[in-house]
């Protein structure tokens, strides 16, 4: 194809106007015009398939009917207010009313705890907080704890404590004089999801989506043609939801589907299929499931669906090629943060996507791979992904966050210089596509070799046997750390030979990748612990295994001195002594398996082939497995868009059956932080 990356990327000018509020961009300038009034804004489809149509112009009567009552409530010029909801009308008029008063948004996921919301509450000093029957019990347990919290608004429930969202905006007037606000102001302010760490509050202003438009134009295939209806599962209380998917669609003048219930392959294809759904964006995790669950989905649906970008985590060979080849569409992988979104991805249509890359530094953005001197690296060498406060230009890049909520130690130590470090890794190649490597923390050493773990993960996620995986350290005195692979297995292959599926996983791997990088042990869990936004918290699998090596070194008995004198030889020759302790045995339910064919009944296995005696008897009969080594309709004044060495010998492998890992949460409000 013609790649017209070059010419786009430095002839791109950043138009930012000093007057912008997202409201006026997103509603009320279509709702003022007669015909555009009429256009469709959301389509929207609960749990038990009731439906609703949203204009423009009813989006901005209900809008200014709730602008009017925050006011009246005190709410003003810089207060945040908590809307603590999924995907539904509301959450849109919510966040639309609250740009439109000057406030600014403080976006709660649906899922969160009642700890979750009082750490936020309280450090944000919100004033007001908008919920629904599914979020209001949490909520409410901790409204007493949150001082500066002087209202709850409630949507379809009735309970004494909160203000019933109908009978507030009947008694309002449906006209509003909005708040002139300027681009640099304070919007949204969005706490992280908490990957590697405690949230932060980062704080974003309104410019922050003019910022995200040549991303998610470019991404989304030049979006908008004038068909183009959007749906994504991602929850529009994170920035994947927001800025990836609900405000970009609607600053363009078209409908997003907006649902709820959980979220399954069979629903997605059909809510893609009743709305002509032509544009999504998806987590790797939910293509892998609608690729596990419909292989062939054109036989099945009539489909619109002309373009995917996907992000959080890598989409991986296997689901690139199912996209094409079973969806005909190339997905458009991108990587952005809270604080700085939408930043690097692929354009099928004006660059080719390459299979696995993140892609190349979006058109606006100044994006460099550096070492831990803060000077680039050379093509093939991993650094750190770093955006700059200016674009190749040197002009301010309208994407970046405003800094951490209140703490400003936070802030610097996010920069270097202009440099705004992102804690990813990547390498970059010669043609300019960043190939993303890790988490500075998820990256480890094994023998001395460096390891990341995405290339393996997505590896494993290649065979049929694999649902989801995650790839993290398990401490090892002799090697520093030996590679794990914690898996998911799909619903035909569960209650399969536990040794015969490693050794098949093994193989897999150790064909395809480095000889270094298969993993010497394998545990099957029922689900991998997720953030709310979709995204394998590594963290919690690397600590547990850290927790587990040091009870084992705990338990050890103490060294036996030798005698001064040798005991005489055994007539029968040496007998092998365990040469590990049980890598797992404290975890209920679990099963080991031997790379070496050691004797069945042994809690731990000689990877020597020596025969090994058992240091207790297993908890459950073990498994032994044998292994072999602006477009048209843009805003005035925003953003204009252009057209048209060998392998050590491998240890014991552990599969473990563990329910004690918490679930990826499921439905609308399981995706993002991107």
């Amino acid at each position: 194809m013609n790649d017209q990356y070059q010419a786009l990327y430095q002839s791109f000018r950043w138009l930012v106007p000093t007057q912008f509020n997202i409201a006026d961009a997103c509603c009320h300038r279509w709702a003022s015009s007669s015909p555009d009034a009429r256009r469709i804004a959301i389509y929207y489809e609960d749990e038990s398939g009731n439906r609703e149509v949203w204009t423009y112009a009813r989006l901005a009567e209900a809008v200014n009917q709730l602008a009017n009552g925050l006011v009246k409530m005190g709410v003003g010029r810089g207060d945040r207010v908590g809307v603590v909801l999924g995907q539904r009308p509301e959450t849109v008029v919510a966040h639309m009313a609250i740009y439109t008063v000057g406030g600014v948004v403080l976006p709660l996921s649906a899922l969160f705890g009642p700890e979750a919301l009082e750490s936020r509450l309280r450090d944000s000093e919100t004033r007001v907080a908008i919920v629904d029957h599914a979020s209001s019990a949490n909520l409410l347990a901790v409204s007493d704890n949150c001082p500066n919290l002087q209202q709850v608004i409630g949507i379809g429930f009735a309970d004494e404590r909160v203000l019933p969202w109908r009978s507030l905006l009947a008694r309002q007037p449906s006209e509003f004089k909005a708040i002139p606000t300027r681009s640099s102001d304070p919007a949204i302010l969005l706490y992280t999801s908490g990957t590697t760490g405690a949230p932060k509050g980062a704080l974003l202003p309104h410019s922050v989506l003019i910022g995200n438009l040549p991303g998610f134009v470019a991404s989304q295939d030049w979006f908008p043609k004038p068909a183009d209806v959007f749906w994504s599962p991602a929850d529009w209380a994170w920035t994947g939801g927001m800025m990836d998917a609900l405000l970009p669609t609607l600053y363009f003048g078209h409908p997003i589907v907006g649902t709820r219930g959980r979220f399954s392959a069979e629903r997605a294809f059909e809510l893609m299929e009743r709305y002509q759904v032509t544009n999504t964006f998806l987590f790797p995790t939910a293509l892998k499931m609608m690729m596990k669950a419909v292989p062939e989905p054109r036989g099945r649906y009539q489909l619109a669906l002309r373009s995917i970008m996907s992000a959080g985590e890598s989409v991986g060979e296997t689901v690139f090629e199912w996209c094409q080849s079973a969806l005909g569409v190339t997905p458009n992988e991108m990587f952005g943060q809270t604080e700085m979104n939408y930043v690097v991805g692929n354009s099928q249509r004006r660059w080719p996507a390459r299979p696995g890359s993140m892609g190349r530094p979006y058109p606006g953005h100044q994006v460099a791979v550096l070492n831990d001197d803060g000077q680039p690296v050379a093509p093939g060498e991993i650094g750190e992904i770093a955006v700059n406060r200016l674009d190749i230009h040197g002009f301010p890049d309208p994407v970046m966050f405003l800094g951490y909520w209140r703490n400003e130690a936070a802030t610097q130590a996010k920069f270097k210089g202009d440099w705004c470090l992102t804690g990813d890794l990547a390498s970059v190649d010669a043609d300019g596509y960043l190939w993303y490597a890790g988490r500075a923390d998820d990256v480890f050493k094994s023998a001395g070799y460096r390891i990341g773990p995405g290339e393996i993960e997505s590896c494993l996620i290649g065979h049929p046997a694999v649902a989801n995986a995650a790839v993290v350290p398990k401490p090892d005195a002799e090697r520093g750390a030996l590679v794990k692979a914690y898996v998911v297995l799909t619903p035909e292959f569960a209650h399969r030979d536990r040794s015969d599926v490693i050794e098949n996983l093994q193989e897999h791997v150790r064909e395809r990748l480095a000889p270094y990088e298969y993993p010497k042990e394998i545990e099957f869990v029922d689900a991998l612990p997720m953030t709310t936004t979709g995204k394998i918290q590594r963290r919690i699998l690397r600590l547990r295994e850290e927790e587990r090596a040091r009870a084992i070194a705990a338990a050890a008995p103490p060294p036996v001195s030798e005698p001064m004198t040798a005991a005489p030889a055994s007539p029968s020759g040496p007998t092998s002594a365990p040469t590990s302790a049980p890598t797992s045995g404290a975890i209920s339910g679990s099963t080991s398996a031997s790379t070496s064919g050691s004797t069945s009944g042994s809690t731990s296995a000689s990877t020597s082939g020596a025969t090994t005696a058992p240091t207790t008897a297993p908890t459950t009969a073990p498994t032994t497995a044998s292994t072999s080594t602006p477009t048209q309709g843009a805003a005035p004044g925003a953003t204009p868009q252009p057209e048209p060495a060998a392998a050590p010998a491998p240890p014991a492998v552990t599969a473990v059956a563990d329910d004690n890992i918490e679930p990826a949460p499921r439905g609308p409000e399981q995706q993002s932080e991107t």
